[in-house]
């Protein structure tokens, strides 16, 4: 793959600064975004639905104000991708399914992509998802199987794979992603990144996880400061989201750099008590990489004993409830034959799922949320792998036999979901890199509403062990 003719794409600071500064106009940042995804999406189809038409239009509108000396946002000009989720305007949503494949495109952004165009961002397309959101790699038969640009026979992760791809060959500075079980943690592992996920209800989102309460919107990106920026746009209240919480009282990419993390209590676990094998290249890299992170912050280490047997199923359970909810009306069964063979059984499966089970497994989950509010009183931060495994094939189906052991489906990324059924922020930055040159994550969980704890030790951590912003094939 030819691509050295190509700049390193710059961060999204870095790109907004020069756009405002008219160092640099945002069609000349554009027209580099597109060549560089025509030179590089065709084999990782992290792209799967373009606008350069409607993104040219909007960087000369941006550079026509700039250059008459209106303000601009923090994010002036800077190209972005939009997960195949989230509904941008003038592009079509199909969520990775053939049941919305031809549909025309909608009329309205997602309440954090306006947010982003708002501030200046430039959407320029939609990437790929599998279908629903539903699995943690990114293959449909919508959509096709999308590839991580460190090997290409390796899947991205998922179901923000598309968006994880996209950034990570240097195509565009950031893209959307979406985090209902680790959507956006596990792809910025896979493909090394830095994948936040917000305290729920910290960005707000109109047609959010309302019933099961674990999703959460937001984005990846290939720095920590780039993060925190993507989230004071976004965060904030919203009218149409009952559930968002009030606007923060932190500037989070102030927070970054100035609040003090010295002395906060980290235990570290390799099981949460619901993981029954992990790699052991995994556990050596993010563990040394855990060190590392401690020593630079002048964390305290604490042993602590933890336990959340079968919070794997609850979460997976919890899924069944937005499945009928959101996405079933007049289309199952008529139109079962387009739908993933695994999610049509997931359908199959809950199609008749008696209340008391319902109820069963809410009140699971809230003996799992208070046995994490206990574990919350004793310690400030949880480090984990980000995954079990570093990225497995890209066309899946999610490994269900880990080093010669038959475990659950999801059981190959099984740390990231407490945060979701907590709703606590947490982020995954790039530990470290397999000897078959896999990238692998370090995953930081906060308490509830403590993003700003999160953003600061994965910043240390980035000051004290950088990382390579892009995978190899972008690098010049």
């Amino acid at each position: 793959m030819a691509t050295a003719s190509l700049p390193e794409m710059r961060t999204v600071v870095e790109t907004a600064a020069l756009v405002r500064d008219r160092q640099v106009s945002a069609v000349e940042v554009l027209e580099a975004t597109l060549a560089a995804i025509d030179a590089r999406n065709a084999p990782m189809n992290a792209f799967v639905h373009l606008d350069a038409d409607g993104a040219r239009r909007a960087a000369r509108d941006l550079d026509s104000r700039i250059a008459a000396g209106e303000t601009v946002g923090s994010l002036a000009g800077v190209p972005f991708g939009v997960k195949d989720l989230d509904d941008c305007a003038d592009m079509p949503t199909t969520r990775g399914s053939r049941w919305y494949q031809g549909q025309p495109p909608v009329t309205h952004d997602a309440l954090h992509v306006a947010r982003l165009r708002a501030a200046g961002a430039i959407p320029v397309g939609k990437t790929a998802t599998p279908e629903f959101g539903s699995w943690a790699y990114t293959a449909s038969p919508a959509l096709g199987v999308t590839r991580n640009p460190w090997d290409p026979t390796r899947t991205p992760g998922g179901s923000s794979g598309g968006s994880s791809s996209a950034v990570s060959a240097g195509m565009v500075p950031f893209a959307t992603a979406s985090d209902g079980g680790g959507s956006t943690r596990t792809p910025a592992g896979f493909t090394g990144l830095v994948g936040l996920k917000a305290s729920f209800g910290r960005i707000p989102d109109a047609i959010a996880d309302r019933y099961a309460q674990t999703a959460v919107v937001g984005g990846l990106t290939t720095t920590v400061r780039d993060a925190a920026r993507l989230l004071d746009v976004m965060a904030g209240p919203h009218n149409r989201d009952r559930i968002s919480l009030p606007a923060p009282d932190v500037v989070y990419e102030d927070a970054i750099d100035v609040l003090d993390v010295r002395g906060l209590r980290v235990m570290w676990s390799t099981d949460l008590g619901d993981a029954p094998v992990v790699d052991p290249e995994v556990v050596s890299l993010t563990r040394d990489a855990a060190g590392a992170l401690v020593d630079a912050a002048g964390l305290q280490w604490v042993e602590r004993s933890v336990s959340f047997p079968g919070h794997i199923d609850v979460w997976s359970k919890l899924g069944a409830l937005e499945r009928w909810i959101n996405r079933a009306d007049g289309l199952w069964p008529a139109r079962a034959d387009d739908l993933d063979p695994g999610v049509r059984r997931g359908f199959e499966a809950s199609e008749h799922l008696p209340v008391r089970k319902v109820a069963r497994v809410l009140t699971r989950r809230a003996e799992i949320e208070e046995g994490v509010a206990a574990l919350f009183d004793t310690v400030d931060v949880i480090c984990t792998p980000t995954a079990a495994v570093p990225a497995f094939e890209a066309e899946g189906p999610m490994p269900t036999t880990l080093l010669g052991r038959r475990v659950h489906a999801a059981a190959a990324v099984p740390f990231a979901m407490l945060a979701n059924l907590y709703g606590s922020p947490a982020i995954s930055v790039p530990a470290g890199v397999t000897a078959a040159g896999l990238p692998v994550g370090l995953h930081i969980m906060g308490p509830r509403h403590r993003d700003d704890v999160v953003l600061r030790l994965a910043r240390v951590f980035e000051q004290a062990r950088p990382w390579p912003r892009l995978a190899p094939l972008a690098r010049t």
